[in-house]
């Protein structure tokens, strides 16, 4: 028994074909087919591939890889250059793109030693004012400082006030009369 063969693998008889028709539809496949095999030889073995193909029609027809200029020129010249004009537009955005990304990077590391710094002041000033205004030593203060901290100990003497006053009002008068008397007409 013969085996069959799919229409498409069968082995085809290498002569002219008569119909224009007919050798369009199969140069346009074959083409196709030549450029697959390129690729995959480019892709597999890192080959440097370089095809020009005229239609039947006289359209001439190319691929290359890297590029089909670069290809040329090895071919025709010791002293080649790259030329794929794409390759060499990608790779200068890539360069401003990471000139710009390193200046962003130096900008926020600058900025945040800045605000590290910034925050160990404050750090320090905290732990020096950690007793609070009130403590400071009045010696220390010209005399608008004295009035200010003179200022500051009279509103903190009526918030007080204002607090014991609103807390004799909620609680039961017996229990808080004698202890907030003290304190709050002591002076």
């Amino acid at each position: 028994m013969e085996k069959k063969q799919a229409k498409s693998r069968r082995k085809v008889e290498m002569i002219k074909m008569n119909s224009e028709e007919d050798r369009l539809v199969s140069f346009s496949k074959r083409k196709s087919g030549i450029y697959k095999k390129a690729t995959e030889l480019s892709t597999l073995c890192s080959a440097e591939v370089g095809i020009v193909i005229f239609s039947p029609n006289g359209k001439p027809f190319s691929f290359g890889h890297p590029c089909v200029e670069t290809i040329t020129n090895k071919l025709l010249s010791e002293n080649y250059t790259p030329c794929d004009a794409n390759q060499n537009l990608l790779e200068a955005y890539r360069r401003v793109k990471l000139t710009e990304l390193h200046q962003n990077y130096k900008e926020a590391c600058k900025q945040m030693k800045t605000a590290k710094e910034q925050e160990k002041q404050i750090k320090k000033k905290c732990m020096v004012r950690s007793n609070g205004w009130w403590e400071e030593p009045v010696t220390e203060l010209d005399m608008d400082g004295v009035r200010r901290r003179a200022d500051l100990i009279q509103r903190l003497h009526n918030n007080v006030q204002l607090q014991i006053n609103k807390i004799q009002a909620m609680a039961p008068s017996s229990s808080l009369s004698s202890n907030t008397q003290a304190v709050g007409h002591g002076h």
